[in-house]
Parts: C-alpha cells; sequence; structure tokens
C-alpha cells in the first residue's frame, strides 16, 4: 500500500503494524535461523515465502516509501550500511506479511462482503465530514495509482491478519494471583519521614590539591573530548521566503474553491439539553425511572429544572441539562439519530438507551448546515496555493543549485547572491552536535563527516532541513576530534570536586546519623542534632510527587518495615544527603479509582502476554517456513 494513503488511512490495523514492525527489527539479520536460501541468480522476484512469492515490484514500491523518508533525514546521502539494513527490514516486513496472510488462508479465515465494505467506509481518508465519500475514496486510490480491486485485496487480507493476530491476543489471560501480585505492588503506601542535609552546611575555603585535579582530569577524559568539527559557512533559502513571493491570481482560487468545495461544508448541528438516567443494578427499575420523567417533561414541567433534580450526568445536569451545539459526530449514534430526527425545537424524546443509560433529549435549536464561501476561506485556501506553488519552486531551484555547483570555480557568495540566499557561519560546528544556528542539522552531517565528505575548501549541498530550509556551505576548515586541555577546565574541575567534597561531609553525617536512629535515638532528636528540618511522616504511594522523587525511589527500593523501620543514608543527585526513614506499609486498595488502576493494570497485563504470544507466533511461522531472498532485488 502506498505511503500516501498509510499515513491518512486509521483503522484498527495497529495492532498488525505493531507486530510487524518488531519483526522486522527481529529478521533485519536473518540468516542463522529459518530456512533461508540467497544463493541464486538473477530472479524475476524479489522473495518466496512458503507458497507466495513477492515481486520485484512491490518489494521496489516498499523501498522506494522508506527510501523517502530516509533521504529527508539524511538530505538525500543515505549511508550506505543504513540503506542496506533499511531494504533488508522492508524485505522482511513484505516476507512476514506475506506469510501470515497464507497462514490465515489456510487456518480458514475468512471476511464477509458486509465486514469488507465496513472496514472500507470507515478509512478516513475515503471519507469527507465523517462521511464515506465514493468520489473521494476513487480519487485518493487513482492518485496512488491503485483500483479499488487493489485496495480490497490489500484490505481483506488485512482484516484477515486481524481476526488471527487478534485472537492470539484476546485468548491471553493473567490469574487473579498474578493480577493481585501486581495489583498490589503498584498500589502499596509506605510511611516516610526525611531529613535533607544540604551540601553547602559543610562548605571550606581549603584548596584543592593538584593531583586530585590531575586525577580527576585522567579519569574524566571522555567528558572533554571535543569530537570532530568544521569550519562552516553555508547559503541558506526557506520555503517561507518562497511562499512570500508567489502570486495567486482570483482565477486560481476560483478553480481551487470549486476543486474543493465539498470539503469546505459545514454539517448541521444542534443544540440539546438530556436527562440521563444510567442502568445501574436495575436496567429495568431505571427504564421505568426515566419513563416517569419524560412524562413529567411532556407534562409541561421545567426541563432544565428535572434535569438538575434527575440527571445523573455531572457534567450537564447543573446546567439543566444543557450540551451545547454540536454535529452529529459529537454524540453517541443512538443518541444522535434521536436527536436528529426531532423535527421541532423545543419536542422531547425518550427514553434512548445507549451505553450510557437512558435519555431523555429536548431539542434546544437548530443551527442549518452550510457551505463556507470562497470568501470565507479566501485567506486558508491562498496559503496553501502560496505553499504547494513554493514547493514546486523550491524544488526547481534545488536543481539549479545543484546543476551550478557542479561548475568548476562556483562560488558561494556568488550563488547567494543569484539565488538571494541568506548568509552566516557556524565557527565550529560539530560532528553529531551541529551547532547554531543550524542545530544538529543532521542531514548535513553526512555530506560534512560521513565516508564521502567533501574536502576542506569546497562547496557541498544542496541539503533539505526540516523540510522547509534549503542549504548550500562550505568547508572552511576542519578540526580533528581531541581532548581540552586541563587549563581550560581547571575551574569546572575545582568547583565539581569541591562539591564532592561537601557532598560527602553530607553523606557522613547522614551515616552517622543513621547508626543514631538504629541505636533507639528519634528521627526528631536525631534531625534537631542535625540542625535541619525533619518532615512529618506520611504514607505516600509510588511516583507520589509530594516527595523528592530520588527519596521516594529509594524509600521504595528498600527493604519492607517487618521488624521495625528501616533507615537510609543516600547522597543527593542534586548534591548533600538525604536521611530517610520507612517506618511502615500498607495497601492502597479499596478505592474507586485503585480499582480503575486494578483493571486498567489487567488489561495491560494481558496486553503484553498477548502481543508476545502473537511476536512468538510469527517468529515460528519465520523459522519453518522455506525463504528465498533474492541479494539483487533492490539493485536497480
Amino acid at each position: 500500500m502506498l505511503q500516501k494513503i498509510t499515513d491518512t488511512i486509521e483503522t484498527h490495523k495497529w495492532l498488525w503494524y505493531s507486530i510487524l514492525g518488531a519483526l522486522a527489527l527481529v529478521f533485519a539479520a536473518w540468516g542463522a535461523y529459518g530456512i533461508v536460501n540467497l544463493n541464486f541468480s538473477t530472479s524475476s522476484y524479489a522473495a518466496k515465502a512458503g507458497g507466495q512469492t513477492i515481486s520485484l515490484q512491490q518489494a521496489r514500491n516498499a523501498w522506494i516509501q522508506q527510501q523517502s523518508r530516509l533521504q529527508q533525514q539524511y538530505g538525500g546521502n543515505i549511508p550506505a550500511a543504513v540503506q542496506k539494513s533499511a531494504q533488508n527490514q522492508v524485505l522482511e516486513s513484505l516476507i512476514s506479511n506475506a506469510l501470515i496472510s497464507e497462514r490465515t488462508e489456510k487456518l480458514g479465515y475468512r471476511v464477509s462482503e458486509a465486514e469488507l465494505i465496513a472496514g472500507i467506509r470507515h478509512q478516513s481518508a475515503f471519507q469527507v465530514q465523517g462521511q464515506y465519500s465514493p468520489e473521494v475514496a476513487k480519487e485518493v486510490l487513482a492518485e496512488n495509482g491503485l483500483s479499488i480491486d487493489q485496495f480490497k485485496d490489500e484490505e481483506r487480507n488485512d482484516l484477515r491478519r486481524q481476526q488471527l493476530l487478534g485472537g492470539i491476543v484476546s485468548s491471553e489471560f493473567v490469574t487473579p494471583a498474578e493480577a493481585a501480585r501486581a495489583q498490589a505492588l503498584e498500589e502499596q503506601e509506605r510511611e516516610i519521614q526525611y531529613a535533607i542535609i544540604p551540601a553547602d552546611r559543610y562548605k571550606s575555603d581549603a584548596p584543592i590539591a593538584p593531583a586530585a585535579i590531575e586525577a580527576y582530569y585522567k579519569a574524566h577524559q571522555a567528558d572533554y573530548r571535543v569530537p570532530e568539527s568544521v569550519d562552516l559557512r553555508y547559503a541558506q533559502l526557506t520555503l517561507s521566503q518562497v511562499a512570500s513571493t508567489e502570486v495567486i491570481s482570483d482565477a486560481d482560487l476560483q478553480q481551487a474553491y470549486d476543486k474543493a468545495k465539498r470539503g469546505y461544508v459545514v454539517p448541521q448541528r444542534r443544540e440539546a439539553s438530556h436527562i440521563l438516567i444510567p442502568f445501574g443494578k436495575d436496567p429495568a427499575a431505571a427504564l421505568k425511572e426515566a419513563e416517569h420523567i419524560l412524562a413529567l417533561a411532556k407534562s409541561g414541567q421545567n426541563f432544565a429544572g428535572l434535569a438538575k433534580k434527575y440527571s445523573q450526568d455531572p457534567g450537564s445536569a447543573k446546567n439543566g441539562g444543557n450540551l451545547g451545539w454540536m454535529e452529529r459526530s459529537g454524540f453517541v449514534k443512538p443518541f444522535a439519530d434521536a436527536l436528529f430526527s426531532i423535527k421541532k425545537v423545543g419536542d422531547i424524546v425518550g427514553p434512548v438507551k445507549s451505553q450510557y443509560g437512558y435519555h431523555i433529549i429536548k431539542l434546544d435549536g437548530i443551527e442549518a448546515g452550510r457551505t463556507k464561501t470562497l470568501a470565507e476561506v479566501r485567506p486558508q485556501l491562498q496559503a496553501q496555493l502560496q505553499q504547494r506553488k513554493a514547493r514546486n519552486r523550491f524544488g526547481d531551484i534545488e536543481d539549479s543549485l545543484q546543476n551550478r555547483l557542479d561548475n568548476p570555480g562556483v562560488s558561494l557568495s556568488a550563488l547567494a547572491k543569484q539565488f538571494n540566499l541568506a548568509t552566516g557561519e557556524v565557527p565550529q560546528f560539530l560532528k553529531d552536535a551541529g551547532g547554531a544556528p543550524l542545530g544538529k542539522a543532521m542531514p548535513l552531517q553526512s555530506q560534512v563527516f560521513g565516508a564521502n565528505a567533501i574536502s576542506a575548501g569546497s562547496l557541498g549541498g544542496p541539503v533539505i532541513l526540516d523540510n522547509d530550509k534549503m542549504v548550500i556551505f562550505k568547508v572552511v576548515a576542519r578540526h580533528p576530534p581531541h581532548v581540552k586541555p586541563l587549563a581550560d577546565v581547571r575551574d569546572s574541575i575545582v568547583a565539581a570536586l569541591k562539591s564532592q567534597r561537601e557532598t560527602d561531609a553530607a553523606l557522613a553525617a547522614a551515616s552517622t546519623a543513621r547508626a543514631q536512629l538504629l541505636s533507639g535515638s528519634s528521627f526528631e532528636q536525631v534531625a534537631k542534632a542535625l540542625g535541619v528540618k525533619a518532615a512529618a511522616p506520611n504514607f505516600v504511594g509510588r511516583g507520589d510527587p509530594s516527595i523528592p522523587a530520588q527519596i521516594e525511589s529509594v524509600a521504595f527500593d528498600a527493604p519492607k518495615p517487618a521488624h521495625g523501620p528501616v533507615y537510609e543514608a543516600v547522597p543527593l543527585q542534586s548534591g548533600g544527603a538525604a536521611l530517610i526513614a520507612v517506618t511502615r506499609m500498607r495497601s492502597g486498595a479499596g478505592t474507586e479509582a485503585n480499582k480503575y488502576l486494578e483493571k486498567v493494570l489487567e488489561q495491560e497485563q494481558v496486553q503484553r502476554a498477548g502481543e508476545a504470544e502473537a511476536l512468538g507466533y510469527l517468529a515460528q511461522l519465520r523459522a519453518t517456513s522455506t525463504v528465498k531472498k533474492n541479494p539483487e532485488a533492490f539493485q536497480y
């Protein structure tokens, strides 16, 4: 499936694609496992997997999609190793796809015509204002060189794969004991008391010994290493610069508006109020109550007053049941169907059953649907056309620059003047890190530091950065990687050693205090002797923001306080030390929030286990299938 479609189609394919993504990495270096044959001459296919054949065209189309993304990432110059690995991943994904499709066919998985049509109609790429449009579907497919029959075949295969993988995932379970253990650990609360001993209490004017400075410098050479760098001059052009010069005629605007008119349809909106009676433990009783309230409302009693009295929708009851103005898509289907069938403002219908309970619905207002005029959409449409024309001219300028760079003797300043480019310098453009104002500029990195990097004094580019900036450049000078001399970093080393000395002193004080606690002294007495304030004992859960994260982490990593308090003395990452007491434990179970969390955790456990099972199933299928890969599949 072409990328333009897959980028816009959002269905329930998440499971299949996430598993295929994981398998692509697992199988990227396939060869030690499974039955693989790479030893054959030039072939008419890219790979054979089981009884399925992957054509050269399939593989190359898939690679073109991936190649486009990689070219953006690397500025058009994809490193050879990256390209080889990416091509192998593309082929392995197609192999996995073919194998699982074959397996679903053999196992008898079927997709009915109704299921297939429903799947196609739910593709957002084929919809206008949330409604399926056959015309849009044909246009989108035609733009990507696909027929509806080809797409139906792809969709049918996708749905069959989802049936198989979804069955594997949904068949997984966790035992009540496993779920309870996970829940108990997640909900556990510990009573924690702590005191922080700041490092600045132990400041000292004592000098740091030269030998200590030298030792620290030698032990931290990696911290002071400066990567390879270049002095860079550049000239750049932005897409916004080009767009600002594009002139859009009234005729162009009218033509674009006529073509895209259906996209400017504003659907009908309705204002509604409702009274919600949830099912509770007795749906029959809930229905009877809803019918009673409906009778009261139709008898003329004030609807807003009834909503405030009876409705159990906390969001709207206080506002007299009012839900505001919304399109049909803003409501659940049963509610929307009932509301949009009401003919007259002020009419009341019900009870309407949804997954939330029974609704009594009152229509408060109707705002007719309409199509926005050209005048309304003119600024937006003009910007779109300018952007579209600018991208085309941007590409033309890129080609022209490339041709001019191939001419001997051309200079950066001459090109900047000819193409109206803004110039600048980066005195130290670092390998991997880059430099301001270009930032990391990863697509530029390969041309400056890669295997085929240009030499000093040469011009390079054009390189596209962030999809909207074009850069040509000149490497003025190159600087090899080196370690900063000690003289340049001495002050920072002295500051680091003094900070460490202060923290060590704070930790020593905390350790002494811990020994006193173990001997029977109270936490308050020890904190007072240290001259610091002790936090009051408090039960906290994992991730509780009310205490410092490092203290919370240490407290939950500490042993259980089964035979009395557990005491810890730890250095703090920010400097200084902390004295910590873990005095008691308790379960946090019992609240509605925790019951909800319990369900979420159980679902997460099942999901992880199910996905692992599906991955294992696919890996076993790959390992036991005969696969032939054409090593020349991408040689074109």
